[in-house]
């Protein structure tokens, strides 16, 4: 298929993202995911991975993810749907766990 990419994002980049809250006040207010968001957030990334022992999981992230030769911000705007999935999903749990007990 031409022009198509893949990129493989597990669980463990989903929660280095929630850690670090690299998608916080990423978008302006118009939400559109350009060249400049990508930019944005790998400098942001940078800045982070320049403050001390780098955390390896940051690392990981940005060797598989964030700074692969793929990414780009279709690619982002995927991954930032994909986090909000995963964020709901997560919420969504505990209240399926509720409601199976009070059922019971």
């Amino acid at each position: 298929m031409k022009g198509s990419r893949k990129l493989t994002v597990d669980e463990a980049h989903l929660n280095t993202i929630e850690h670090y809250a690299l998608f916080s006040d990423l978008l302006d207010s118009n939400g559109i995911v350009e060249d400049s968001v990508l930019e944005k957030l790998r400098l942001n990334v940078r800045s982070l991975l320049s403050n001390g022992e780098p955390d390896p999981q940051l690392i990981d992230l940005c060797e598989h993810v964030l700074f692969h030769s793929d990414m780009k911000a279709f690619g982002l705007h995927q991954l930032i749907l994909l986090y909000i999935d995963w964020e709901k999903k997560k919420l969504d749990a505990p209240k399926a766990s509720l409601d199976t007990k009070a059922k019971a």
